[in-house]
């Protein structure tokens, strides 16, 4: 049935209740940018949510979600009536309600249209009770992104896509759908207008998005949602700017959870370091031992699901530990923790029939049922028939949790590794959840349990390491899954193709709330990686915030980053520059945390008004506000391309800071070691070249890249990496300002109490035209050096690099909050030392 005529309008607490001819409505304006607009054919509108963080009403979870969640006030915008519309207006949008036939368009306040449903069809629920919402599309100036975890390029204009998580092992990484993350949101952009809007569907029932692939000619080109049940419970979140979009998007489900800083080390893992038949944990010492001597630097070790088989007949028994290639598990990780390797053992949510905590599982009646309620329901698991458990049943949170506890983290870890969390093998989707005590499907809850799972293992880690902060990983995940967890994208497919468009997949992700990601550098499924694809991958792996080999190579082969030695300089030369850009990785990380903005960013994030960004052929990414990436991503390539947005100068790292105009395409000259790195001209890089390995090594000198092109400020933010002090603000944040033409002025103000202990300071400053004058640093003059070398040995003072003409800095930081450093490049005559 169609919904197609308005009735009535009234108010409600917190908005107002429209009636249709064959649906109801409520529209909520949460904010001037945030505008609820939920469609219910069976008018109930119930409200129990395990996904929203922000509401304005009373929610079932409300108790569940205590910690999480913030209940605001609606605003009360009022209406204009006429024959044909009800419009509302907000601060910043016009929100119009056609009354016959009834759909809904957004305009800016100048009457600039940013969106409108596709009238005379607009809402639907067809007659397998599936509900659909259809919309206008323009398909020759839209865009879309986001959409969580998707194959192929970034734009999906023209893309049918399905939100029905699979285990997805080996995944065509162009054109494989779906995959193990269902993320109902995304972002339109306007060639025209260059205004972000967001569409975010509150629904987790499988799904469908049609980006204008469908086409009937009794229609305008369309695009629809189309979920298998449940509501159209559509959040309208306005921009205009990408990161604003993002920014409300989190306000709804969450942001980025803060990690460990030791998570952002390297990480190692292949399946086949815990399937040796007996003493894994000796092969995993000598693993550990040679990534140092080939100084390809590790903090992290995932401990893979052959650790917890059983020793007669080799099946996943979660929980249990292997005693014949574990023989003693504790000592393993107190061996790892003081080695300084952070060990995550992986952990799977299903459980079969001989299972050693089968008693403890059965008592506490822990299983999703079958779809009449009674008995367990079993599926496909790994090894043979399983039984899943109930993550939105109490008991099946509790009795998860205090194994979780007992078995694994009481052994020294804060970490969980949730794998295989799709609960792709019950097929039933009349299966039966407890749905805290109002029993529902798994048509509607499957995706769910992902989440709780993360959810259940966040309060296990704070019940028993109450001030530590939580490391949680998982495989698959809802909207929201970004407050818990750091995710992966599951089983990638070893080929030159997944490389490449995997940047693309981990892009999309930043743009749907989650910035902390990754994907398995070399691939986990397939033969083993070529050298030149696994040199490239590592090259590529640096940027994404989850490092990480791990492989399940299936010619009796090990992924691992030395295995081609012809290239061992090249993979150590990406290794340094992955732990040299920490300092710069964690502040982008503190930023995801705090306004849900991306890390691997599309170029359009930084330079929206450059439509030549929207789709970026060449594949490359923003890493943070200030550098371009450009990754070689095809075999024997001996040159790169790559556009350069429009706006600013773009200095090549790699090449004495050669200075290219923005707004062309450029091609460059790559080798193996070549990792194509370009700063913004205004941009401001922090790097450090201590820390080799997180938790031992201490950062004392802070090394600040500046472009100094215009003014701008970038965030260095730095806590223990360890604790949640830094929610009571026992952290360091400077914002560095560069500001001021010849005379540049770089300003540093800290606030939060954390010491840190750096103390010195170096500066690069890019001046193509000249040298420096004079430097200053806290008002006090430091010396010039016109030689380098006595430069380099001086503990403070100042030189001009000719080969690249840069300004190089080195000084004592200055002990207090709040300082400045002047580095004057006016002009002088040798004779008057005086500007003319």
């Amino acid at each position: 049935m169609l919904l197609k005529e308005f009735m009535s309008i009234n108010r409600i607490q917190n908005g107002y209740l429209v009636k249709g001819d064959t649906a109801d409505i409520k529209i909520i304006f949460m904010s001037d940018d945030i505008i609820r607009v939920r469609a219910s054919f069976n008018r109930k509108f119930e409200e129990a949510s395990y996904t929203l963080v922000t509401t304005a009403w009373e929610d079932r979870f409300d108790s569940l979600l205590a910690e999480e969640r913030e209940r605001i006030e609606a605003l009360d915008i009022p209406f204009e009536e006429n024959e044909k519309e009800i419009i509302f207006y907000t601060k910043t949008l016009k929100l119009v309600l056609a009354k016959s036939p009834l759909h809904f368009s957004i305009y800016k306040l100048n009457g600039e249209k940013l969106y409108s449903d596709l009238a005379d069809r607009a809402f639907e629920c067809d007659q397998l009770g599936r509900i659909s919402h259809y919309n206008e599309v323009d398909l020759q100036n839209d865009h879309f992104y986001g959409f969580g975890e998707k194959t192929g390029k970034l734009d999906k204009m023209g893309r049918r896509m399905r939100m029905s998580p699979k285990d997805a092992i080996g995944h065509d990484p162009e054109f494989g759908d779906p995959l193990y993350k269902h993320i109902p949101f995304y972002i339109k952009l306007n060639n025209n207008n260059h205004h972000a809007i967001g569409l975010f569907y509150h629904n987790s029932y499988d799904s469908v998005f049609d980006m204008g692939n469908e086409i009937s000619g009794y229609w305008p080109r369309y695009s629809y949602y189309q979920a298998d049940g449940g509501d159209i419970d559509l959040f309208f979140i306005n921009g205009p700017k990408v990161e604003q979009v993002l920014d409300n998007y989190t306000k709804l489900t969450g942001k980025q959870a803060m990690p460990p800083k030791q998570s952002l080390g390297y990480t190692a893992s292949t399946m086949y370091y815990a399937e040796l038949e007996k003493d894994c944990d000796k092969e995993i010492y000598e693993v550990i031992k040679k990534h140092f001597d080939e100084k390809m630097y590790i903090d992290n070790f995932k401990l893979a699901s052959g650790y917890s088989s059983g020793e007669e007949d080799n099946l996943r028994y979660i929980f249990n530990w292997n005693k014949k290639r574990f023989p003693n598990p504790d000592e393993f990780m107190e061996k790892m923790n003081e080695m300084g390797l952070n060990v995550i053992p992986n952990l799977k949510p299903g459980i079969l029939a001989k299972h050693p905590y089968k008693k403890e599982f059965e008592e506490n009646d822990v299983f999703i049922k079958n779809p009449d309620g009674k008995g367990d329901y079993n599926g496909r698991w790994w090894g043979g028939v399983g039984r899943f458990v109930d993550f939105t049943k109490p008991s099946g949170r509790e009795t998860w949790k205090k194994l979780l506890k007992e078995n694994i983290l009481s052994k020294g870890t804060i970490t969980v590794w949730n794998d295989n969390c799709e609960y792709d093998g019950i097929e039933d989707r009349n299966a039966v959840c407890d749905f805290d005590g109002k029993p529902g499907t798994m048509a509607e809850l499957k995706i769910m349990h992902s989440n709780l799972m993360a959810y259940v293992g966040k309060q296990a880690v704070a019940e028993l390491y109450p001030n530590r902060r939580p490391y949680i990983i998982n495989r698959a995940g809802f909207a929201g899954i970004q407050r818990y967890a750091q995710t992966w994208a599951g089983d990638n497919l070893t080929d030159w193709r997944t490389l490449k468009f995997n940047i693309a997949t981990i892009v999309g992700m930043g743009l749907s709330g989650v910035a902390n990601t990754g994907c398995d550098i070399g691939g986990f499924a397939g033969g083993a990686p070529e050298g030149e694809l696994l040199l490239r991958w590592i090259q590529n792996g640096i940027f994404q915030p989850r490092f990480c080999i791990n492989s399940a190579n299936n010619d009796n082969t090990v992924t691992q980053p030395w295995m081609y030695e012809e290239n061992n300089e090249f993979v150590r030369n990406a290794y340094s520059q992955r732990y040299r850009m920490l300092p710069y990785l964690y502040s982008l990380m503190y930023e995801a945390h705090t306004t849900g903005k991306s890390i691997m960013r599309p170029l359009f994030m930084e330079f929206q008004d450059d439509i030549n960004c929207y789709d970026d052929q060449y594949m490359t990414f923003m890493f943070g506000p200030s550098v371009l990436v450009a990754n070689v991503l095809e075999k024997g390539a001996q040159s790169r391309k790559l556009y350069l947005p429009e706006g600013c100068t773009w200095y090549d790292m790699n090449n004495n800071m050669a200075a290219y105009k923005g707004g062309q395409v450029i091609e460059i000259p790559v080798t193996l070691n070549s990792i194509p790195m370009f700063l913004r001209g205004d941009g401001i890089f922090i790097t450090n070249e201590e820390v080799k390995h997180i938790t031992t090594d201490k950062m004392k000198t802070l090394d600040i890249l500046i472009g100094g092109e215009a003014e701008r400020s970038f965030n260095f933010y730095n806590d223990d990496g360890v604790t949640n002090d830094f929610e009571k603000g026992i952290y360091e944040k400077t914002e560095i300002n560069v500001s001021g033409g010849a005379r540049k002025k770089i300003s540093f103000k800290t606030t939060g109490s954390y010491e840190s202990g750096i103390s010195d300071l170096t500066i690069k400053l890019v001046s193509k035209e000249k040298g420096a004058y004079w430097v200053s640093v806290d008002n006090e003059q430091i010396p010039r050096f016109l030689n380098k070398t006595s430069w380099e040995k001086a503990e403070q003072g100042w030189y001009y690099e000719l080969s690249d003409r840069t300004v190089l800095v080195k000084c004592k930081k200055p002990a207090k909050k709040e300082f400045e450093i002047i580095i004057s490049c006016e002009r002088f005559d040798l004779i008057g030392m005086g500007d003319e």
